[in-house]
């Protein structure tokens, strides 16, 4: 219980600097985060390809979002933001942890990525000043479609690299 407890503030640390600090030093702290997960609550071998797909992914669909206008960042670009891509991979290191809970039934993945992913998105834009063009309700709306299929796909992701995993450890001990 504790290494959940301490997964879940490690999560909101860092939400709270990428959302503050923006694209600014300050993002080693998430560095930081993510080594502690890595070293403390997890471990790299059963955790690594989760990070990097979920951070690969995400920032993907987020770029997707902002070529598409749902996001304005006060200038053009093509990629997100990296402080917004970082909360990808601080997401990713909740999965097997303290939102493991969500996973199954899938329902409750797609309720709490309905709710709580536009309610964060809302927030962050509000703190870091970016501007959502197509509307609060619409873009809100929008967004609690999207994560209603993305949070059932993530937790895919980790079911998936967590059975790799100790498919791997199986036959290693066998060998």
């Amino acid at each position: 219980m504790p290494k959940l407890i301490a997964n879940a503030i490690l999560f909101q640390l860092g939400w709270l600097v990428c959302v503050f600090a923006g694209d600014s030093p300050w993002l080693l702290v998430v560095a930081a985060i993510i080594a502690v997960h890595l070293l403390w609550v997890s471990s790299w071998a059963a955790e690594g390809k989760l990070l990097l797909s979920v951070f690969l992914a995400g920032s993907a669909l987020d770029s997707f979002l902002l070529n598409l206008g749902v996001f304005d960042f006060g200038e053009e670009r093509q990629l997100i933001p990296l402080w917004l891509a970082l909360l990808w991979l601080l997401l990713a290191s909740t999965l097997n942890h303290c939102l493991a809970w969500t996973a199954r039934p899938w329902w409750r993945a797609s309720l709490l990525g309905a709710l709580s992913a536009p309610l964060s998105y809302y927030a962050g834009a509000k703190i870091a000043g970016v501007s959502l063009p197509l509307g609060t309700w619409q873009t809100l709306a929008l967004l609690a479609l999207v994560w209603a299929v993305v949070m059932p796909v993530l937790h895919g992701f980790a079911k998936l690299y967590r059975a790799q995993y100790e498919q791997l450890l199986r036959s290693r001990q066998a060998a």
